[in-house]
Parts: structure tokens; C-alpha cells; sequence
């Protein structure tokens, strides 16, 4: 796709992720409107880390997504809308089940209306892994039931389920998204490499929740070809599509590695105030990535090591966004 000057929404784009998209959108040559969830402070979360050039060509819009007329307002006049805006935190799913109903399938369903509405020629909408749950086949390909071990996944899980509704109700053009486990700069401390870098970095023991579960882990710039690609991708219309490296490894080896390559020899430590309810932990993930091979054209790039080398470097260097002594759910 020929990105210079088509109007672009990215919605939840002070986001992880969503914010590494804008970068690599504006570099594009896109006109990106990037719709931010609003908060008194007037700041525009991982937006701030852009350089100057790349955020002040950026249309910054502050709002909520639980907000239909806002989410319209937005959505009027795009040629492709990129749907990342949720509440992705399983701990906290815990806590505020009802919010995350709220925010990640009610607002998944104003994006759709708005879509619908004014025509949009393609809306990428973003699930996750965790809507397969633990695994009962690996690698885990698209057929694989969903499962709602968590008030996240379920809620992921029924966003999911009204994106594919849109499309066989009314033709909407979408395209779904599912990546494995994403990592890299500008992650939250909720994350558990975060989490492990920034507990390294300053405290006596690194405390984690189980260190057995298997997680295929993709470097954010992956993720973001991925989603470039899927928004050109015919074939991916009406389709799920995994992201993954089809290689995984368990808590326990990750933060092992995380230590090697930073030179520690802290202690590692399951702390049990970190577990989920025995029934929600999703044991095993780990993607089989064929279809988005064969359907988008897109095969990760980046090794691991290299990843957890760049994340690295932006924990150690941004210490003031992670309180490493906190559980941060």
C-alpha cells in the first residue's frame, strides 16, 4: 500500500504498541490521526517518546472510546482505521470485570458503527493470543477454540466476535489481528520483561508471579510490519490472523536470559501475591504463524536476544516510568 497522504486512524494510540504504529505510519508518508484515551494531565503517553518531527505531524485527538459521537467524529473521512485501543491488563481484570466489558467490546462496537457508517475501506481490529487461553494443540493455528480464562480474554474474545459479526452482517471490510506475546520499548511495567529489566536494575531480588508458563515472544517492529501488511492484504479480509515467532520459552528461562545479557546474578523469585487463580493462567501460547505467512507475507525478523538488547537499553534508560518495587497491574 501506498501510504503517502491517506487519512489513517489509530485509535489507543498512546499505547505500546499503537504508538510504535504511528511512528512507522508517519514515516510512511500517511496522515495519521491519533486518538488518545483523555486524562487531565494533557499528556500523550508513549506519543511523548516520538521524535519532535515524527509527533508534531501527528493530528493528536484526546477522548474515550466508550464514546460513540467522539469515536464518529474521528472515524468520518478515513480510508483505514486501526482499531488498539483496550484495557489489556489481566490483573486488573480481575478487580473491574465490568470496565473492560465496557471499554474493549462496547468500544470496539462504536468503532464499528462509525466504520459502517461512513465506509471505511479498511478497519484492522487488534485481539490477542490470550483469547486461545491454554493451549490444548501447539503450535496454535487460527482454528483453535477461544477460551476466557480471564475477564480480559473474554472481553477480547467478544470484541473479536463483533468485529466478525460486522463483516458477515454488513461486508464490513475488517481484518483481524491476533499477536502472540509483543515486546520492546515504551512497555508498560505491567509487562513482565519490563518488569524483570526494571526489578534488575534496582532491587535485591527480581519478584515474579509462576516462572512455568511458555510464551511465544515478537518484537514490536514485527508486530508493526504486521499490521502494515494485514491493511493491504486482500486475502486477510473477513480473516484472523496470528502473529508469532513459533519459537516460545517459559518465565523462568526469559528472565534468566534477561539477567545474562545485563550482567546480573539477582535472585529469582515466584512470588505468590503475583500468581493468577490456578483456572486462568494461560500455561502454553505459541503461534503458528503459516497463515499470516501465506496471507499477508510476513515472517518475524527480529531474534530475541536483539529485542530484549533494545528493551533493555529504554528501561535503563527511562528509570522514572517504572516503579520497580510495585506490583503494577
Amino acid at each position: 500500500m501506498n501510504w503517502s497522504g491517506r487519512r489513517v486512524l489509530v485509535t489507543g494510540a498512546a499505547g505500546f504498541i499503537a504508538s510504535h504504529l504511528c511512528e512507522a505510519l508517519i514515516i510512511s508518508g500517511a496522515d495519521v490521526t491519533a486518538m488518545t484515551h483523555y486524562n487531565s494531565r494533557g499528556d500523550h503517553g508513549n506519543l511523548e517518546h516520538l521524535a519532535s518531527p515524527i509527533r508534531s505531524a501527528l493530528h493528536v485527538a484526546a477522548g474515550n472510546i466508550e464514546d460513540g459521537d467522539f469515536v464518529a467524529s474521528l472515524v468520518e473521512g478515513k480510508e483505514v482505521v486501526f482499531h488498539l485501543a483496550a484495557l489489556i491488563g489481566i490483573p486488573y481484570s480481575y478487580v473491574a470485570p465490568r470496565s473492560y466489558v465496557r471499554t474493549n467490546i462496547e468500544g470496539t462496537l462504536n468503532v464499528l458503527e462509525a466504520a459502517r457508517r461512513f465506509r471505511v475501506g479498511r478497519l484492522v481490529h487488534t485481539s490477542t493470543s490470550e483469547a486461545y487461553g491454554t493451549a490444548l494443540y501447539t503450535p496454535i493455528d487460527e482454528k483453535h477454540p477461544l477460551q476466557g480464562q480471564s475477564p480480559y480474554s473474554a472481553s477480547k474474545i467478544g470484541a473479536d466476535k463483533m468485529v466478525e459479526s460486522y463483516h458477515r452482517s454488513f461486508g464490513l471490510p475488517v481484518a483481524t489481528l491476533r499477536p502472540f506475546n509483543t515486546f520492546g520499548p515504551r512497555q508498560s511495567a505491567r509487562a513482565v520483561i519490563p518488569t524483570i529489566v526494571s526489578q534488575a536494575l534496582r532491587e535485591d531480588v527480581v519478584r515474579l508471579g509462576a516462572l512455568d508458563p511458555v510464551r511465544d515472544l515478537t518484537y514490536v517492529a514485527d508486530t508493526v510490519d504486521a499490521f502494515v501488511k494485514i491493511a493491504d492484504a486482500a486475502a486477510a479480509v473477513g480473516q484472523v490472523v496470528n502473529v508469532g515467532t513459533g519459537r516460545a520459552i517459559s518465565v523462568g528461562d526469559l528472565a534468566a536470559l534477561i539477567l545474562e545479557r545485563m550482567g546480573s546474578t539477582k535472585q529469582i523469585v515466584a512470588d505468590t501475591n503475583r500468581l493468577r487463580p490456578v483456572d486462568s493462567e494461560v500455561n502454553v501460547l505459541l503461534c503458528d504463524a503459516t497463515r499470516a505467512k501465506a496471507m499477508i507475507g510476513w515472517t518475524a525478523r527480529w531474534s530475541l536476544v536483539d529485542g530484549l538488547d533494545r528493551t533493555i537499553e529504554f528501561v535503563t534508560a527511562h528509570p522514572e516510568l517504572f516503579r520497580s518495587s510495585e506490583y503494577a497491574v
